[in-house]
């Protein structure tokens, strides 16, 4: 039980950055540029750079249309 405990303590600050690096993957940026500058940053700085970005940069994107 302790150990489960561990993981997840040790896994939670990871989920903004797998959050962040879908949603830069999925939204459309002014510059590849900048799109390219939050996936550096989110990847260099894992849990701050994540936060940062969802903070941040999510209103920078906007999401794709998705074509049917």
């Amino acid at each position: 039980m302790k150990y489960a405990l561990i993981v997840i303590l040790l896994l939670l600050p990871m989920v903004p950055t797998f959050w962040a690096i879908v949603d830069i993957a999925y939204r459309d940026f002014k510059t590849i540029t900048r799109k390219m500058t939050w996936g550096i940053l989110v990847v260099l700085i894992p849990c701050l750079g994540g936060i940062a970005y969802l903070i941040f940069g999510r209103k920078q994107g906007r999401k794709k249309e998705e074509y049917v």
